[in-house]
């Protein structure tokens, strides 16, 4: 029975997030007089055996895993359950209790990948077969049937059930870019241009990267969804710079940033209107400027401590409960809410730069960099977005905001940190058997 105590300190983590949920589900009830009710015993009890599953089986199968990624993981899912169970209450919604169904489908998958990825070396005789894969579900939703008034075709649908596979093709393409820049390394970062005391890579070492880039870039242009597009390009741009230590790569980003903004802004509508929304939301405010307008209302009525949980308006913003869930928690928790939200964003992130240093293999590192990394740009555009610092991207807060496929995919990429953090904490005697 030893494993099952062999991870105290995740234990103890866990119970705090459980108490948090149970402290912030109690307050709600009580701060809209009611009594306390079976659904939300449901969403704690619910809560408590979907991670009491997912310690079970990180004592077995990834004992030596870093003990800090899934609480907080956990703590944010417990954040996100209390703000979607708070909109449900506004507009009679029944959110939350399916987000717990998707929170246990995706622990079932984190746990899927901990027993079929047993050593993260195994998936460098896959990556290049993963990238397509990677590329084909990025493409399926667009010869899949969408519905007429569907504003980007990013969806399939199975009967009653929807999926977004763009979730999933993201991590598939860091698989292949963190083997191809593993296989290359020595090329980018030996050969190349010399201009302006930076060097520049060759053309013919570029052309592998640049060409499944812009064949993704392509797919979600047609798609009419570029926020993906922006996460994918920033996140494989950071690895190539981890990778290589190059000024230069930084340069060659930001140049075709610049000018696949501006292509972009010349032939979508969609981003003509989040760009005029971003410059003066008030100033179209009856029409496509009424969610980001009623937003950063909701953030400036929060000041700093927050109107309190259940006495503010989150609900007056169309889709709090998943573009715009960062504007409720600001709303009803305040400054102090949403600061000790991204501080607990910045433990996850920094928990996964940890294990992509502890890792000694140059694919462990760039996978585990390019994961983290992933989680980095998206909470930095998505609040960017909502606090009216940047235009809005259409991505969506990970492990928070409600939707099935963005759950399981986030839960898939915890399972393949946690499955690189127990390889680089394995006893020498155990890497020696």
């Amino acid at each position: 029975m030893r494993p099952l105590f062999s991870r105290g300190r995740e234990f103890f983590l866990l119970v705090f997030s459980a108490a948090l949920l149970l402290l912030m589900l109690v307050g709600l009830e009580l701060s809209q007089g009611n009594a306390l009710t079976v659904d939300m015993l449901w969403l704690v009890g619910g809560f408590i055996g979907v991670y009491a599953i997912a310690h079970v089986a990180m004592c077995y199968a990834a004992p030596h895993a870093d003990q800090v990624l899934l609480p907080s993981a956990a703590t944010l899912n417990a954040i996100g359950l209390v703000m979607i169970y708070r909109l449900d209450i506004a507009k009679g919604w029944h959110l939350a209790e399916r987000q717990v169904m998707w929170s246990l489908v995706g622990v079932l998958i984190l746990v899927a990948t901990l027993l079929v990825v047993r050593d993260h070396k195994e998936l460098t005789r896959f990556s290049y077969l993963l990238g397509l894969l990677g590329l084909v579900l990025l493409a399926l939703p667009l010869v899949w049937p969408q519905p007429p008034d569907a504003e980007a075709r990013i969806w399939i649908w199975l009967g009653p059930f929807s999926i977004q596979p763009g979730e999933f093709s993201k991590i598939l393409l860091l698989v292949f870019f963190a083997q191809l820049l593993a296989q290359k390394r020595s090329l980018f970062t030996v050969a190349g241009y010399s201009l302006w005391g930076m060097t520049f890579p060759r053309l013919r070492d570029l052309a592998p990267i640049l060409m499944v880039w812009a064949i993704a870039i392509l797919i979600m242009a047609i798609s009419n969804d570029f926020g993906p597009a922006l996460l994918l390009f920033a996140t494989v741009l950071g690895m190539v710079y981890f990778a290589t230590g190059r000024t230069s790569w930084l340069v060659i980003g930001f140049v075709l940033v610049a000018i696949g903004g501006f292509t972009v802004y010349q032939i979508s509508e969609k981003i003509q209107d989040r760009v005029a929304n971003f410059r003066d939301p008030i100033a179209n405010i009856d029409t496509f400027g009424y969610q980001p307008s009623q937003a950063l209302f909701g953030l400036s009525w929060g000041g700093v401590t927050g109107t309190g949980l259940g006495f503010g308006y989150p609900q007056t913003v169309p889709v709090a409960h998943s573009d715009y869930i960062l504007a409720a928690i600001g709303e009803e928790l305040g400054l102090v809410g949403l600061a000790a939200v991204l501080v607990i964003f910045a433990i996850f992130i920094s928990r996964g730069f940890r294990t992509a240093l502890a890792v000694r293999d140059t694919y462990g590192k760039l996978i585990a960099s390019g994961l983290a990394l992933t989680i980095a740009v998206q909470i930095f555009v998505v609040t960017g977005g909502v606090s009216g610092l940047m235009p809005m991207s259409g991505l969506t807060t990970p492990f928070i905001s409600a939707g099935g496929s963005a759950v399981m995919a986030n839960y898939m990429l915890l399972g393949l940190l946690l499955r690189i953090s127990n390889s680089a904490n394995r006893p020498a005697e155990e890497v020696a058997q």
